[in-house]
Formats: structure tokens, C-alpha cells, sequence
């Protein structure tokens, strides 16, 4: 009988017990639903019926997965009178989720086509690199609007930005002075509220211009 080292074996046991470990996140990752959940938990907490009214999933099917990113420990929760708040567990979470977009993006030609075929209904909107954004802003030349909901951009946003929810955005068109130039940003290059507001604004005779990217990645830069 061949002799093993005790050490060997407990490295091994080291190596597995740490690798179930890990799956544990990547098993929770593997459903669209959860991870369109981060990702709006990455923008800040929201609370179980809002996350229903977003993504178009009942309070019942919200709460099943919001069980599973609880037990891989990825997401955690507070209560705010009756309302049950959750959020991201660690701000490394929304590094990751980042990562992970870059990662698809680059590695999987079905993101890219996708993004394409949808972009393609919009080939008249504009973008600004987040140099020329920031460049046209310092310089006090353009207006950054922010079309995340209110929640969203109360628990963070890019410097300057004014909060412009979609839903609030004919409105606040009536009330803008022209000649003004304006760029947009929601929650990342995904998110298709900006795109849109773009080409209403565009519509309008406003210069408007995507905002390359979103939030995350202008922070990222920005440090």
C-alpha cells in the first residue's frame, strides 16, 4: 500500500473543500434573472416589490432568487418600516459584475451581436468618450443627465449629474432653454434608457450624446 504523505492529503482537502466553496457563487450566478438582479442592486437597494416592477417578475419568483444570492452571501437585507431593502452584500460585488460584462463582451460574439442588432435602430445617436464628456463639462458646455430612477441615483451618482428619470423626461424637455447640448447616462453600456433618451432628445433638436459606458466605469476612471 503506497504511502501518502499526511500533508499531501490535507492540501487536497484544502483545495476541495475551497473549490465547493467557490462553486457555490458561480452555481447562484448561472440564472439570467439573478444576475439582472445584481445588477440592479449594483445601482443601489431596492426593495423586493421594486425589483418585481423591474424586471417584470412577480414578488413570489423576486424572492426565490433573492433567497439563493442571500445563501451564497452576495446580496444582504434591512428593513425599512414594512418594506424589506436589499442590497449588495460587499462593493467588491459590482467589481466583479463589471468584470464579468467585459469578460462576455470579449469572449462571447452573441453579446456583441446582440448589442448591435439593438443599436442598429438607433444609428443616429450620438456618443462622448467619458474624456470628452468630462472635458465639455468642465468647461460648462454641456448638461449630464442622469435617467436612472430617483433611488438609483440618490444612492450615488457622477458629479454634477441632474436626475432626470425617464418617466420625467418630456416634462423636463418643455422646461430646457436651447441651444443646449446634453449627455446621457443610466446604469452601464447595457442599460437602453440613455440610448433612448437620446433620440428623443435628438428628436427635439437638442444636441444630446450617450454617454460612453455608465456610472461604474466613469467612477473607475475617474480613480
Amino acid at each position: 500500500m503506497e504511502f501518502v504523505p499526511e500533508a499531501t492529503t490535507s492540501a487536497k482537502e484544502f483545495k476541495n473543500e475551497l473549490f465547493q466553496q467557490l462553486a457555490r457563487v458561480g452555481k447562484c450566478l448561472s440564472s439570467d434573472k439573478r444576475l439582472e438582479i445584481l445588477s440592479l442592486l449594483a445601482q443601489g437597494p431596492k426593495s423586493v416589490e421594486k425589483l418585481a416592477q423591474v424586471t417584470e417578475m412577480s414578488v413570489a419568483n423576486v424572492s426565490r432568487h433573492l433567497q439563493v444570492l442571500l445563501d451564497a452571501r452576495l446580496v444582504k437585507f434591512s428593513k425599512k418600516g414594512t418594506y424589506v431593502i436589499y442590497s449588495l452584500a460587499d462593493p467588491s460585488i459590482g467589481a466583479f459584475l463589471f468584470a464579468l460584462w467585459q469578460i462576455g463582451e470579449s469572449q462571447l460574439a452573441e453579446v456583441a451581436r446582440i448589442r448591435q442588432e439593438f443599436l442598429h435602430h438607433y444609428e443616429d445617436v450620438r456618443t462622448l468618450s467619458l474624456e470628452e464628456a468630462k472635458a465639455k463639462i468642465e468647461a460648462g458646455e454641456i448638461i449630464l443627465l442622469d435617467v436612472r430612477s430617483r433611488d438609483e441615483y440618490e444612492a450615488g451618482h457622477l458629479a454634477g449629474a441632474i436626475s432626470v428619470p425617464m418617466e420625467e423626461l418630456e416634462p423636463y424637455l418643455h422646461n430646457l432653454s436651447r441651444p443646449v447640448e446634453v449627455v446621457v447616462y443610466c446604469r452601464g453600456p447595457y442599460c437602453i434608457s440613455s440610448t433612448q433618451a437620446v433620440a428623443k432628445l435628438q428628436r427635439e433638436g437638442i444636441t444630446a450624446y450617450k454617454l460612453e459606458g455608465g456610472e461604474h466605469e466613469w467612477l473607475k476612471e475617474a480613480n
